[in-house]
């Protein structure tokens, strides 16, 4: 191997600059009678068929089956094997969303769950999704992980489990990075364009732009000073 092939190098991305290709007119169809002819409870039962497969009818089958669960999704959705989900009838997924192999997805009945336009979820992802939003162009890195809530552990003479849960609204900007392994815990608003390191445990806000990383995750940098006028 030469020196040259050893070296770093930089290549053109590929999800972030796809264009979401319209579904086709079958696949729209099909969305529609698998509403018809199925309760939600059915539709999950219904995409355990698919849901390990890597060929292509079971990856049509996956992007099908959830979007006729979602309370709404644009077009171009692709779901990995293995990817699973809970009330996904909460889920509104925007165009152009990537959800890798073995991610999951934990909404709750009366939960909110939006994953913006062109937004690229890695595998092993987990999102406790009971109050999430995901604004566009977000990146997010293989096994990283968003906990939306955690027990009050009060009174203290019960087991922590038994005691109620708080759920806080997590929210990450349009153009943020979440790397590999990092925790986002609950409340915790990831601002626009903002970099989160990978392994970090965010546990406070992140301010647009900047670069964080560490355990707990410390602002590091800004990705440029001074910061460029850019568009809300």
């Amino acid at each position: 191997m030469s020196v040259e092939q050893l070296a770093a190098r930089i290549v053109p991305s590929v999800h972030g600059r796809r264009e979401a290709p319209a579904d086709p007119d079958h696949q729209r169809a099909l969305v529609e009678e698998l509403k018809q002819a199925y309760t939600p409870a059915g539709l999950v039962e219904f995409y355990g068929r698919f849901a390990m497969g890597d060929g292509f009818f079971d990856a049509m089958m996956r992007k099908l089956i959830v979007k006729a669960l979602a309370r709404s999704s644009g077009s171009g959705l692709q779901v990995g094997s293995g990817v699973g989900f809970k009330h996904a009838d909460t889920f509104e997924i925007g165009s152009g969303v990537f959800i890798g192999a073995q991610a999951y997805i934990q909404g709750r009945f009366d939960g909110t769950c939006q994953i913006g336009d062109n937004v690229w979820i890695g595998p092993q992802a987990y999102f406790d999704a009971r109050n999430l939003v995901l604004e566009d162009h977000v990146g997010w890195g293989p096994g990283a992980k968003v906990l939306g809530s955690s027990h009050t552990a009060i009174p203290v003479d019960v087991p922590i489990i038994r005691t109620d849960l708080e759920i806080k609204p997590v929210r990450v900007g349009a153009w943020a990075d979440i790397g590999t392994n990092a925790t986002i815990l609950p409340g915790v608003t990831i601002g626009k364009g903002a970099i989160v390191g990978a392994g970090a445990v965010v546990t406070s806000d992140v301010e647009p732009f900047s670069v964080v990383a560490g355990v707990p995750a410390k602002f590091i940098r800004w990705r440029q000073e001074p910061l460029p006028d850019l568009p809300s």
